[in-house]
């Protein structure tokens, strides 16, 4: 096999598996894909999607069902945003060649129904990809993957088809990847190196005398590599979402601990006066900060009050965040009307859609009043220092 190819042919006893590397947003693998698939006639069709994200390809509307409230309540509202993050990102490259993301996928997926060849979603569910990069990783790694999405958000880097064609590579594509490994190791693992296995596993395991998988050319080599691996044998760790350890959760109470602490041994030990100080400027920090925050997120001034209030009280709660008091209290306020509902996906591509949008706003106070909480607490740490 030529690894620099489009089409990779993996033979095993009576079997054949044709293994196509596709760009998300292009017309080219749109096309590759249709006619190998017309012409190969395979028993069944693989695709790089989860059941999640094929509802999502195949319905534009899903957005308008969101029950926002409740999904904050049971606290998806990072995913949410992450998950919005990662749209708005695609379907900008998308609109630059004329190809929505993952039209590629979606085709293959309709070319299987419509010619009775039997489908197979390969992908690992997208939330648990998700979650274990979030779990899995420390707190500055967190910190990057917060700042990628963000970047994410308003990049408005131009892409042809010729650029495409030129990424599909796997030259290029490993070139890529592995600078992402050196800078971000463990997200690179997760995101890319447990996909590939998790796929690699769910295509060798598929049935049919010839197979027809269709995937995202970054996930060609991996899963070449793990194709023959024993480690495809069992993928039950990849599925799980770890629990945070001990050292996770001890840690989420050391710092609003040590503040208790503090303020306690300060009324005893320390100078009252200064206590009282430390104490008003820990609620200004914290409270001032996520308030600026919301303000930011265009919050409604009752929101932004709410951030004030909650944003000194949750700080010194790690089971607690202000981002689900103030993205309730927006969601109520100014609930979503049933045309933000619908242009949620076309919203996400500009900054201003973002900040017009009433359900992606509800997400922007979520995330800005905490980090504004979150960069209180570290500025309000310097007064408490000074009580003894």
């Amino acid at each position: 096999m030529n690894p620099s190819t489009d089409l990779q042919r993996i033979f095993l006893p009576g079997r054949e598996i044709i293994l196509i590397g596709t760009a998300h947003v292009s017309q080219e693998s749109v096309d590759m894909v249709l006619q190998v698939i017309a012409s190969e006639e395979p028993d069944r069709v693989c695709v790089e999607l989860d059941s999640q994200r094929y509802q999502s390809l195949k319905d534009d509307s899903r957005w308008q069902s969101l029950n926002l409230v409740q999904a904050i309540r049971s606290g998806q509202g990072s995913f949410l945003l992450a998950n919005l993050a990662l749209v708005s990102f695609q379907k900008r490259m998308g609109m630059q060649t004329g190809v929505r993301p993952g039209a590629e996928l979606l085709a293959a997926a309709t070319a299987a129904e419509e010619n009775g060849i039997a489908l197979s979603l390969v992908d690992r569910n997208i939330r648990t990809t998700l979650l274990r990069a979030w779990r899995m990783t420390g707190f500055g790694k967190r910190l990057n993957i917060m700042a990628a999405l963000l970047s994410g958000l308003f990049d408005s880097t131009k892409i042809d088809e010729k650029e495409l064609a030129r990424l599909r590579q796997s030259d290029a594509l490993n070139g890529m990847i592995e600078e992402m490994g050196s800078a971000l190791p463990s997200v690179k693992a997760i995101l890319i190196d447990e996909r590939d296995r998790y796929m690699a596993h769910n295509i060798r395991n598929a049935s049919g005398s010839k197979v027809v998988a269709v995937v995202g050319a970054a996930h060609v080599p991996g899963i070449l590599r793990h194709f023959d691996s024993d480690a495809l044998d069992d993928i039950s760790d990849l599925e799980t979402i770890p629990e945070p350890g001990f050292i996770a959760r001890a840690s989420a109470w050391l710092i609003p601990g040590a503040i208790v602490v503090v303020f306690i041994a300060g009324f005893f030990l320390g100078d009252k006066g200064r206590l009282m100080e430390a104490a008003f400027a820990w609620i200004l920090a914290t409270g001032s900060l996520s308030a600026i925050g919301t303000a930011v997120a265009l919050g409604h001034p009752l929101t932004i009050l709410t951030a004030f209030v909650a944003a000194p009280i949750t700080t010194l709660h790690p089971a607690l965040g202000v981002g689900f008091f103030t993205g309730l209290t927006q969601a109520w306020i100014v609930p979503p009307t049933v045309r933000d509902l619908e242009h949620v996906s076309d919203d996400v591509v500009t900054m201003r859609g973002w900040w017009g949008n009433r359900v992606t706003r509800v997400l922007l106070v979520f995330f800005f009043s905490s980090l504004g909480a979150s960069a209180g607490l570290f500025l309000a740490l310097r007064w408490l220092t000074k009580v003894f």
